[in-house]
């Protein structure tokens, strides 16, 4: 049987979940990596798109290691890697800069950032196996539009940033090899990430202000709509597509 799509997702939840549900061709197949195992059982007993799952945890290099080569065996050849998994630094203390311990700074980038590079590594040697691929990183509008009042968050801002920075130097290294590297940064979405804003009155109202084409939270399908563009369209790479709701075009809030 031909298969279309083959694409290693990581998480398991919120847009990671939109996007497995999103990928539903007749012949498209889905893998993911990391999040709960409740979550990814309910995933693979809904969508039969999605051949396997493995929770790992995407901080652990070695585990990793062993999730995609298993991902790819499952899957018969990954033709795209979609890294989605991340999550709010909060827990770990992360806040303004002057107030970071060195603790909560490096958990919230092993989080989002050291996660990322074992994903994108592992992403790479399998396209330079099978002769090119797609990878798709996960940023966000705070990398290059921050919010000092509401998301003083610098570790967070810092990890996205560094996010569009490996977008830029992946996308020129492996060009040659057919090896497309692209990002979506979402503004902020309705995602259990989001709830203590959704939750926030005074939040509300800045949400309502900044993001004005949604006029709230962002629904997770208009980011999954970025992620699908960037797996189908052959001639982008280099891109951080920004779909914000119009956060990062108001200056005045």
């Amino acid at each position: 049987m031909e298969f279309g799509r083959r694409v290693i997702v990581t998480g398991t939840r919120g847009i990671a979940a939109a996007l497995v549900s999103a990928l539903n061709n007749p012949n498209d197949r889905v893998f993911a990596i990391g999040g709960e195992p409740e979550e990814g059982s309910a995933l693979a007993q809904e969508l039969p798109q999605l051949v396997g799952f493995d929770p790992i945890d995407l901080r652990d290099e070695a585990a990793v290691e062993r999730a995609f080569f298993k991902a790819n065996e499952a899957l018969g050849g990954a033709t795209d890697v979609v890294s989605v998994a991340g999550g709010s630094g909060r827990i770990f203390g992360d806040g303004a800069l002057h107030t970071l311990t060195r603790e909560a700074w490096e958990k919230t980038l092993e989080l989002n950032l050291t996660s990322v590079f074992f994903t994108a590594r592992e992403a790479i040697k399998i396209f330079h196996e099978l002769g090119g691929g797609s990878l798709i990183l996960t940023s966000s509008v705070l990398a290059t539009s921050p919010s000092p009042e509401h998301f003083q968050t610098h570790a967070y801002a810092t990890a996205k940033a560094a996010i569009n920075g490996l977008v830029s130097t992946l996308s020129a290294a492996y060009l040659p090899n057919g090896i497309r590297v692209n990002a979506v940064a979402p503004g902020l979405v309705a995602t259990k990430m989001a709830a203590r804003a959704a939750q926030n009155p005074v939040i509300q109202e800045f949400t309502k202000k900044k993001q004005p084409l949604a006029g709230a939270q962002l629904p997770v399908e208009s980011i999954v709509q970025a992620y699908l563009y960037l797996i189908a369209n052959k001639d982008v790479t280099g891109q951080v597509i920004t779909v914000d709701g119009g956060w990062s075009a108001v200056t005045n809030v």
